[in-house]
């Protein structure tokens, strides 16, 4: 895996994280909007970020869009292990004002280029639920398509929503 990838993009810093950044990705995983396309819990505190952070492996990396220093995306990718050694899986996430610039875009084009040029993965897949239209449509942009729709796929702010179950598949 590439360590410490830096690239600039309109004005931010695409980048590894770092130990110092776990802060920076606490408050922006506090976010009620960024939150609101996750898994997490509200009130994450900093030792479960600083842990989150230091379950990087040789087979996952996770990078940050960085603008004067204050952290405003978040991306991994994760390798699987064995006999899905050619597929990862991926999440992202972007700071609430700075939607709409494209952070998202940014982000998801670093890991594509690590998946396919580094990692030879074939096959990204992620989870998206369905009321994020903007999600949606950034991962389509990357070629990833709907393989089906988890029902009730998780409990969030008072109710069960459901996800999409998206891929990338490359040469396969």
């Amino acid at each position: 895996m590439p360590a410490a990838i830096i690239t600039e993009q309109a004005g931010f810093q695409i980048r590894s994280s770092r130990p110092e950044d776990a802060e920076g990705v606490m408050a922006l995983a506090s976010l009620p909007g960024f939150r609101f396309g996750t898994l997490r819990l509200p009130h994450q505190t900093l030792e479960q970020t600083r842990n989150w952070l230091a379950t990087e492996t040789p087979d996952s990396m996770h990078l940050l869009a960085v603008l004067d220093g204050k952290v405003i995306g978040q991306a991994g990718l994760r390798r699987f292990a064995g006999r899905r050694a050619h597929a990862a899986g991926l999440g992202l996430g972007v700071h609430d004002d700075y939607l709409g610039r494209g952070v998202g875009s940014a982000l998801m084009r670093e890991l594509v280029d690590v998946a396919d040029k580094w990692l030879d993965i074939r096959r990204l897949e992620l989870t998206v639920f369905t009321d994020n239209a903007a999600a949606i449509t950034l991962y389509r942009k990357f070629g990833f398509e709907v393989e089906g729709t988890h029902r009730a796929y998780a409990f969030r702010d008072g109710r069960h929503v459901d996800a999409l179950a998206m891929a990338r598949l490359r040469g396969i």
